[in-house]
C-alpha cells in the first residue's frame, strides 16, 4: 500500500498528482531541479501531507516515485537513490522542447525504454502521460462511480504494474494494461488515447483569453477502460515526435 508518493518533477503534472494524493490522504515529497525553497507556495498549497525535499530525498523517500521531468533530462534522474523503487514515467517526447534524440527518432526502443534502461534497478512502469494536466486532477472520481474514466500504463514487471494500477485506484481512475515498455508507444503523442478523448470539443472563434479560459474551466469527458483499451489497441506507430506539442506536457 502506498502512503508516501515522491516526486521528481513538481510541474503540471507533478503538480496535479501531488493535489490527487493529498486528496486521497497521501504523504507527498516534492523535488525539482532548482531547490526545496522554490516549491514553498506548493507545499503550503498541499499542507500538512507535503514537504520539499532533493530529488535524492523524494526518491528514497517514496513507496512509488513519479519522475515527472522534461524528457531531455531523463538522464539527470538520480539512479542510485532509486535503485530497487517502483518508477513512474509521466514523460513524453516532444522534439521543439527536448531536442532530438536520436534512438527515438530512428523508431527503435520508446522513451521508456531509455528511461528504464538509465534506471537499471529500478522498475519503470508509463503512465498520466496521456492526459492533460487540468483533466487529470479534474476528472477523479471515486472507484464505481459511472463518470470514472481510466488510464493506459504499460511496463515490464507486472507486481510494478500492479501497485501503480492501486496507486491509480486511489487517486481516481481505472487503469489499462496496454502491455510492456516496447509497447508504450500506444499511449504517445499521436495516438488516438493521447489527451483529446479526455477533452471536449473546443468551440471554433475563440480567443487566445477565451481559449484559456475554456480549457480550465471545462469538464473533462468520460474516457472508460474499454473504451482506452479500443484507442490503444488502434493505435499505429509513427516516428517519434512527429506530434504537435500539446498542453499534456510536463
Amino acid at each position: 500500500m502506498t502512503k508516501t508518493l515522491g516526486l521528481i518533477g513538481s510541474g503540471m503534472i507533478g503538480g496535479g498528482l501531488a493535489r490527487l494524493a493529498v486528496a486521497a490522504g497521501l504523504d507527498v515529497v516534492l523535488s525539482n531541479s532548482r531547490g526545496p525553497q522554490t516549491l514553498a507556495g506548493l507545499v503550503a498549497e498541499l499542507g500538512g501531507h507535503a514537504r520539499a525535499a532533493t530529488p535524492e530525498e523524494a526518491a528514497r523517500a517514496g513507496d512509488l516515485v513519479v519522475a515527472t521531468v522534461p524528457l531531455k533530462a531523463y538522464d539527470r534522474l538520480p539512479a542510485a537513490a532509486l535503485a530497487g523503487k517502483v518508477v513512474i514515467d509521466t514523460m513524453n517526447y516532444y522534439p521543439d522542447r527536448d531536442g532530438r534524440i536520436a534512438e527515438l527518432d530512428a523508431g527503435g526502443p520508446t522513451s521508456s525504454a531509455l528511461i528504464q534502461r538509465h534506471l537499471a534497478d529500478s522498475r519503470v512502469v508509463k503512465a498520466f502521460n496521456s492526459i492533460d494536466f487540468r483533466r487529470l486532477f479534474v476528472s477523479a472520481r471515486p472507484s464505481g462511480a459511472p463518470d470514472r474514466s481510466a488510464l493506459p500504463l504499460a511496463g515490464d514487471d507486472a507486481a510494478a504494474k500492479a501497485r501503480v494500477a492501486e496507486l491509480l485506484d486511489v487517486l481516481g481512475y481505472d487503469a489499462v494494461d496496454i502491455g510492456t515498455l516496447a509497447d508504450s508507444w500506444r499511449s504517445e503523442p499521436g495516438t488516438p488515447v493521447y489527451v483529446q478523448p479526455y477533452l471536449a470539443a473546443q468551440p471554433e472563434g475563440l480567443s487566445q483569453e477565451e481559449a484559456q479560459r475554456w480549457f480550465f474551466e471545462t469538464p473533462g469527458v468520460p474516457v472508460p477502460a474499454d473504451r482506452v483499451k479500443e484507442l490503444t489497441d488502434a493505435a499505429v506507430r509513427r516516428p517519434a515526435g512527429e506530434a504537435p506539442a500539446t498542453l499534456a506536457r510536463d
